[in-house]
């Protein structure tokens, strides 16, 4: 499990280190942050969320208790303001 999470995330960070080089659809952007989530055990609460992810092995309800890393909870940090500036809604 922590090798898959571990890979997981690697490969998470390098699609991230790619990410700010095109402008991406608000449904890229929003699956990209998720997928951080799901990838550190957060459960989950909306029902777009649940049906595209699920919540199998989730451990976490709240997501400031998602064990994350500085690198990428600043990555979603820079997804959350491109959603901003792109109208994006949740």
């Amino acid at each position: 499990m922590r090798m898959l999470m571990t890979t997981a995330l690697t490969a998470l960070t390098l699609a991230g280190a790619l990410a700010p080089s095109y402008a991406a659809t608000c449904e890229a952007l929003w699956v990209e942050r998720n997928t951080y989530y799901k990838a550190g055990g957060y459960c989950f609460k909306t029902p777009r969320a649940i049906a595209h992810f699920g919540n199998a092995g989730c451990r976490y309800d709240n997501e400031n208790a998602v064990p994350l890393s500085a690198a990428v909870r600043n990555r979603i940090a820079e997804i959350v303001a491109q959603e901003r500036i792109q109208g994006c809604s949740d």
